[in-house]
């Protein structure tokens, strides 16, 4: 579990194709403190730590995983968003963001107002669906707060100084994709409506109040 908070961005040092998908060698300020095991969400998806090596520590990405996120486009240099997983305890500054990316989003643009930025995105259909005014939204791994929601299934967040300089989004262009976590509430209730399956104690309804 995840909270959405960028603790630094990385960089991808090596990319090695294999039959069971693609190994990635990413640079981390905090790689010296992992271990084996652990979980990294790496744009927002969560990865297993697998080795380490000299400020990098590597990870396996599956054919299901590069199938959904943007990790079949990393290359070497690539920027990453990095956040170590929740340690039960600590504070809870963004939302809860499990890791498990949702698919892609497309950047289409932004603009300034002041100093902050508004950027929007295309959402896919099942995700712009449980996706509400002020709600949360994970994108590259960012928790962010959704600040409009138009036709085409467009979602527009504001970005602050601190948020544009310390994640990857300064390094989208026009048309670029985005892992995309929608709420996990929203989610859930999708679920429970789309099978019309009953709450306990509902009688095989579902009511709303």
């Amino acid at each position: 579990m995840f909270t959405g908070i960028i603790e630094s961005v990385g960089s991808v040092a090596a990319v090695t194709e294999g039959p069971s998908g693609r190994t990635l060698a990413i640079a981390a300020p905090f790689a010296g403190e992992l271990v084996p095991g652990q979980s990294v969400a790496v744009d927002g998806a969560c990865l297993t730590v697998l080795t380490l090596n000299d400020g990098t520590f590597s990870v396996q990405v599956g054919a299901s995983t590069l199938a959904r996120t943007v990790a079949a486009r990393y290359g070497v240099g690539a920027a990453v968003n990095l956040e170590r997983a929740l340690k039960v305890g600590d504070r809870l500054d963004g939302h809860l963001v499990q890791g498990h990316v949702d698919g892609l989003a497309t950047f289409l643009g932004a603009r300034a107002r002041g100093e902050t930025r508004f950027l929007d995105f295309a959402l896919p259909d099942d995700v712009f669906a449980t996706t509400i005014l002020h709600g949360s939204i994970a994108l590259n791994g960012v928790s962010l707060t959704v600040n409009g929601l138009h036709g085409g299934g467009r979602c527009e967040v504001a970005i602050i100084p601190y948020t544009w300089e310390h994640t990857n989004f300064h390094a989208l262009g026009p048309g670029d994709p985005v892992n995309v976590e929608g709420d996990l509430i929203g989610r859930y209730v999708r679920r429970v409506v789309e099978n019309g399956r009953a709450l306990p104690g509902r009688e095989g309804r579902v009511h709303a109040s």
